[in-house]
């Protein structure tokens, strides 16, 4: 019996979905110019989300992806990154199982998806982030000599 993570979806339904559309996020990002078009729309329907839900973890998932195609981060899993751009795709979707149109649930079923997303990518993330903060750190800080200053 599939675990019921909330009233609308059950986990069954949310990792079928995540399934049936890895095959479309190993095509996408497999193209640069389609990946960064499909960034852009989904820029602006992350415009429209309310603050404080699950769903404001979308762009690190964006970022982390995006640095893998770009191969300027390639120490990730393609589980992990099929898995994200998956619920990325769900959440780009004008049809859903829920439609982001009804007021209040109509982001439910895309934050049981990416709770779903980030309880089996959290490590890899965590790895990223600390990359993209180290790289940050060092992008930043101009490298002074010692010796001559």
């Amino acid at each position: 019996m599939s675990k019921q993570v909330n009233s609308l979806i059950t986990e069954a339904q949310a990792n079928e979905f995540i399934e049936k559309k890895r095959k479309k996020a190993e095509k996408l990002i497999a193209n640069e110019k389609k990946f960064d078009e499909f960034l852009l729309n989904l820029e602006e329907k992350l415009k429209t989300l309310p603050c404080g839900t699950i769903l404001s973890k979308i762009p690190v998932l964006v970022s982390m992806v995006k640095s893998f195609v770009k191969k300027e981060y390639t120490e990730i899993p393609i589980n992990t990154i099929t898995s994200v751009v998956a619920g990325l795709l769900y959440f780009a979707l004008p049809i859903e199982i829920i439609p982001d149109s009804i007021p209040v649930i109509g982001y439910a079923d895309d934050a049981v998806i990416f709770s779903l997303i980030l309880k089996g990518v959290q490590e890899d993330l965590d790895r990223y982030l600390e990359w993209r903060d180290g790289v940050t750190v060092v992008n930043t800080y101009e490298v002074v000599d010692p010796v001559t200053e």
